[in-house]
C-alpha cells in the first residue's frame, strides 16, 4: 500500500438546545431528548495511511488518550474492518475545543477521523453502515454525520435532521473545570429516585461502572426508543417521563410551525432558533451540575448580562453558550465577557450546508 495523506478534516463542536433526561434503561443508558446544533468552533484532525499495520493516535494535549479508549482509535478500527482495508493509520488530533466541555469534541473527532480515513483510502462506507458504526462507538457520534440542527432521541444516538435554520451568533465560555458525565448522571438518578434503595443503587459501583461505559459510548444491545413526540410514552419513572412529554410537545409545536413555513414568513425578523428557545427548553444537567460547580451558574448569568437571548449548559458541561441576535452582538458579548475574566469565544451556529461545505479543510 502506498502512503496517502494526510487528509485534514475540521471536527466541529455541538451545543444542546435543551436536554431532557428520562428513565434509566436496562442497558445502563438513559432515555434522552435533545436538539443538537453544530457550531463553528472546531478541532483539526489529520489522517494518513501507510504501509504496515496498526493505529496510532497523536495529540499534544496530555488529557487526550492515545490508546484503544480513544474514540478515533475505536472508529478507525471498526471502519477498517468494515471496509476490508489494511494499513498503518495515523490520526493526529489538534485540540482547540475543551476536553470534558460538553461540546462533543471526542465524538466529533471520531467522525472526522472516519471521514478522513475514507478519503485517505479512497473507499466509502454506505451511509447506513457509517451511521451504524458511529452509533456503536458512541451516543453523540451520529449527529456529526448529519450536521446542522438535529433531533436526538434514544440515548442520543438516534438522530433526525431538522429543517435547516438560519445561522445566528453564539458565544461559548469554557471554564477551567471538567465535569464528569457519569457522575452527573448518577447525581441525577439520586435526585430523581429519592433517598431510598433506588438511590443507593444509583450510586453503587455497578451503576457507576455502567455510567462509565455509557459515557465512553460502548456498544449496547438495541432497545426500542420509547419517546413519542407530542404523545404519551411508557417510561418507568413518572417525573422524568412527564418532563420528556412536556418537551416533546413543545418541540412538536415548534416543528409543526417550522415545517408549515410560519417562522419563515417574509418580513419576520425573529430567527426560528429563538422561537425554539421560547418554548421553555432547558438542560436537565444544570440541576445537578450548577450546585456542584457554582461558577458555571455565574457564567450563565454573565452570558445573559452580556446580551445573550438564551444561555445554557451544553451537554453535561462544563462549557456554556449564549445565543445572540447577530454575529456582531455575539462578538461584543464575547469581548465583554473576556473583560470580566471569562474565556469566551464568539462563533456562529452552522447550518447543515455550511457544516458539510467547511468540514474538509482546504
Amino acid at each position: 500500500m502506498s502512503v496517502t495523506g494526510p487528509v485534514t478534516v475540521r471536527s466541529f463542536a455541538k451545543i444542546n438546545l435543551g436536554l431532557r433526561i428520562g428513565a434509566a434503561r436496562e442497558d445502563g443508558f438513559h432515555e434522552l431528548l435533545t436538539v443538537y446544533q453544530t457550531i463553528g468552533l472546531h478541532d483539526v484532525i489529520r489522517v494518513s495511511v501507510g504501509r504496515g499495520r496498526g493505529i496510532e493516535i497523536r495529540c499534544a494535549d496530555p488529557r487526550v488518550p492515545r490508546d484503544e479508549s480513544n474514540t478515533c482509535f475505536r472508529i478507525v478500527e471498526e471502519a477498517l474492518r468494515a471496509l476490508r482495508a489494511k494499513g498503518r493509520v495515523v490520526v493526529e488530533i489538534e485540540k482547540r475545543l475543551p476536553v470534558q466541555g460538553g461540546l462533543g469534541g471526542a465524538s466529533s473527532n471520531g467522525v472526522a477521523a472516519l471521514l478522513g480515513l475514507e478519503r485517505a483510502l479512497r473507499k466509502s462506507l454506505a451511509p447506513v453502515e457509517r451511521l451504524r458504526i458511529a452509533a456503536e462507538v458512541g451516543s453523540d457520534l451520529p449527529l456529526f454525520l448529519v450536521g446542522g440542527t438535529v433531533l436526538g432521541v434514544g440515548r442520543g444516538e438516534t438522530v433526525y435532521p431538522l429543517q435547516d435554520l438560519p445561522a445566528m451568533g453564539c458565544v461559548v465560555v469554557a471554564p477551567q473545570v471538567g465535569v464528569s458525565t457519569p457522575k452527573a448522571f448518577a447525581e441525577w438518578d439520586r435526585r430523581m429516585l429519592g433517598t431510598g434503595g433506588a438511590a443507593l443503587a444509583a450510586s453503587s459501583p455497578r451503576t457507576e461502572k455502567r455510567a462509565e461505559l455509557r459515557s465512553a459510548g460502548q456498544p449496547r444491545a438495541a432497545v426500542p426508543t420509547q419517546v413519542q413526540l407530542g404523545g404519551a410514552d411508557e417510561l418507568t419513572v413518572p417525573t422524568p417521563s412527564d418532563r420528556m412529554i412536556e418537551l416533546g410537545r413543545a418541540l412538536s409545536g415548534w416543528l409543526s410551525e417550522a415545517y408549515s413555513g410560519a417562522p419563515f414568513r417574509r418580513g419576520r425578523a425573529e430567527n426560528p432558533l429563538l422561537a425554539l428557545v421560547r418554548t421553555g427548553i432547558e438542560n436537565d444537567f444544570e440541576q445537578v451540575v450548577f450546585p456542584e460547580y457554582p461558577e458555571l451558574s455565574e457564567v450563565k448569568r454573565a452570558l445573559l448580562r452580556a446580551g445573550a437571548r438564551y444561555a445554557s449548559l451544553s451537554g453535561s458541561g462544563s462549557a456554556l453558550y449564549g445565543l445572540f441576535g447577530s454575529r456582531t452582538h455575539a462578538a461584543e458579548g464575547a469581548a465583554q465577557l473576556r473583560s470580566e475574566g471569562w474565556a469566551a469565544q464568539a462563533t456562529a451556529t452552522l447550518t447543515r450546508r455550511s457544516y458539510w461545505r467547511r468540514i474538509v479543510a482546504g
